[in-house]
């Protein structure tokens, strides 16, 4: 998307960065808190966001990663927090459409507890395997799987993860049987994919793009509409034999959900801002995430959504905590 484009997305709200922000907000600090660790896409573009912020309007601007519970632990201390503007989370839909959805006693409602503030962009997942991994293309992993089924191991960024859920897909529409191994957060399962110490692993392109291009990992599939221009000669989970499993991870800045509408319009015009500057246009392009923008409204669309789009995955595939 050139930059002319993404401009006219995202400018929407930039009228806005003019107002003050509150007192409060203007005079402390920020933090955006992610319920992964460091390394992970969630965590990436929460840096990447907070670097731009930090020092603006907003003041100080960092993150604090919070993992667990996929990502429930941050969401609920996000939602316990002063709804003043200086406690935000970097939210996905493992969080705030899914976990909620498997643990039964969660703390946590997206959609009780939480208010958009901005969608800050979009990323495709990779199929990646160590490069001596007997399967050489996604049609010869199904045929793997398929003649040793629960025999081929997969790392995830926890139950409920984004990855999880692709591969939940991936099982159900190639009538697979896989192994979940969960982790906190996709760095440590890309690590361990990268020592061999599990067979493959879904993960942002933002965190193995690197890994990919230098060989050090072999991307069978990715799961966006149409092929990357980051990864040209990686096919899409269609073109490799499998359809039906288009899934993008989105990040959204969120906050709580008693936050004052003028300190959530004037957080969105800064984020909307810092999201049209060149620099961290071309960073996403680096990572393949698809800019986002817009307004406070589109993030509470997008979670509502969500949870009914994975709720009847999880329906589908039986999914239980007890399980894993």
């Amino acid at each position: 998307m050139n930059v002319a484009k993404r401009r006219v997305f995202l400018g929407g709200a930039v009228a806005l960065a003019a107002l003050p922000l509150s007192a409060r907000a203007h005079a402390g600090q920020t933090r955006i808190l992610v319920g992964s660790s460091p390394g992970g896409g969630q965590d990436m573009v929460a840096r990447l966001i907070a670097e731009k912020l930090n020092g603006g309007p907003i003041g100080t601007v960092f993150v604090d990663n919070k993992p667990g519970a996929s990502g429930l632990i941050a969401a609920d201390l996000m939602a316990k927090a002063p709804a003043d503007g200086t406690t935000l989370m970097s939210a996905t839909q493992t969080a705030y459409a899914v976990a909620p959805l498997l643990h039964k006693n969660a703390p946590f409602d997206a959609q009780r507890d939480a208010v958009g503030v901005a969608m800050l962009g979009f990323n495709p997942f990779a199929l990646v395997v160590h490069p001596s991994f007997e399967a050489r293309t996604l049609k010869e992993l199904v045929d793997v799987a398929r003649a040793r089924p629960a025999t081929l191991h997969y790392g995830s960024g926890g139950v409920g993860s984004a990855p999880h859920m692709v591969v939940e897909l991936l099982q159900l529409n190639a009538g697979i049987k896989l192994v979940h191994v969960p982790y906190r957060g996709e760095a440590p399962a890309v690590a361990d994919v990268l020592s061999q110490q599990i067979a493959l692993s879904f993960n942002n392109i933002a965190v193995v793009a690197g890994h990919v291009k230098s060989g050090a990992l072999r991307a069978l599939a990715v799961t966006s509409p149409k092929r990357l221009e980051l990864l040209p000669d990686v096919p899409t989970m269609a073109e490799a034999g499998v359809p039906d499993v288009e899934v993008e991870t989105w990040f959204a800045l969120t906050a709580p959900k008693a936050t004052p509408r003028d300190i959530v319009r004037r957080l969105n015009a800064e984020v909307v801002k810092a999201l049209a500057e060149p620099d961290l246009m071309k960073r996403y392009d680096e990572l393949a995430i698809r800019p986002a923008g817009g307004s406070p409204d589109i993030v509470d669309a997008m979670i509502k959504a969500e949870v009914a789009r994975w709720s009847e995955v999880i329906r589908r595939a039986d999914i239980k905590l007890a399980t894993h």
